[in-house]
């Protein structure tokens, strides 16, 4: 669990395109979610669906736009080790990340599949699990130097899921690495290893906290806690390999949810505490 920014303040940074004109708090998250570290949209809800991280429970939440809670569903044959993003197919089902790996010492890394008929109701299971490993990791935990094996960012594309790493080595240089994972329950499958960003070089303004694919799937945006990263026009299935914008939001907090609303509009959550409850964000892209 990462220490929360309290207050929202003024980042310094590249100028660039988009500014923070494009960027605004829609609202504040419900009370009872003070750690949010999702955000996700299936089209069989009309509601916004996050998480919370290790520690909480296995309860997915269901907010809409105005911030009020619709929906709890207690996810009842799986644990919460450390979920942190969410995803959605083109069916509409819902997948649970829990990948979380803080001190890169896990082995029991897993996605859950919830199906989308279950959102409507209070008590659900995962319909799948598929198990995955990092074929370079070979010490859990490896040196300090090595623990690039954390992930907190993923989405489904083409019935694969896409995992982009938070550099958690003590030589923190602002690379992100993307992964491949197979959506295959039957057995615990290598993550692929398919290319590499460099973000920035402060850990706190540029490790990567989640990830989405536009509804067209021509862009893909990541997020840090105060900067957007979208790729357009890449090659394969290496998001990496296109273009890319910087988007400087000029705003700082803990920001650990992303997705996209339509095409040009994406949705953001960021994580509260015992007193100050996180917010909806929302960025339009010009």
């Amino acid at each position: 669990m990462k220490i929360l920014q309290l207050l929202a303040i003024l980042s310094i940074g590249l100028s660039c395109s988009q500014t923070q004109e494009n960027f605004s708090i829609i609202s504040s998250l419900p009370k009872k979610i003070k750690e949010a570290s999702a955000c996700e949209i299936s089209k069989a809800s009309p509601l916004i669906w996050t998480i919370e991280d290790n520690h909480n429970h296995n309860v997915l939440f269901g907010f809409n736009e105005k911030g009020e809670l619709i929906r709890q569903i207690t996810i009842s044959n799986v644990e919460n080790n450390d979920w942190e993003d969410l995803t959605s197919d083109d069916e509409w089902n819902i997948y649970i990340g829990d990948f979380g790996n803080n001190d890169n010492d896990r082995q029991n890394l897993a996605i859950y599949k919830i199906n989308a008929s279950d959102l409507n109701k209070d008590e659900a299971k995962a319909e799948s699990i598929a198990q995955f490993y990092y074929p370079e990791q070979t010490e859990f935990p490896p040196k300090k130097k090595d623990r690039i094996f954390d992930v907190e960012s993923f989405f489904i594309h083409n019935n694969k899921f896409y995992l982009f790493t938070k550099n958690r080595s003590s030589k923190f240089d602002g690379t992100t690495f993307l992964y491949e994972v197979d959506n295959n329950s039957a057995q615990k499958l290598p993550a692929k290893k398919i290319g590499s960003f460099v973000t920035c070089e402060q850990f706190n303004h540029c490790a990567v906290t989640s990830a989405d694919i536009s509804p067209n799937k021509d862009k893909v945006a990541i997020l840090s806690s105060d900067k957007v990263w979208i790729f357009t026009n890449w090659k394969g299935n290496n998001f990496f390999s296109g273009n890319v914008e910087k988007i400087e939001l000029n705003h700082h907090t803990q920001k650990e949810g992303l997705c996209f609303k339509d095409e040009n509009t994406i949705l953001m959550t960021d994580e509260g505490d015992k007193k100050i409850t996180g917010n909806l964000y929302q960025l339009k892209l010009k």
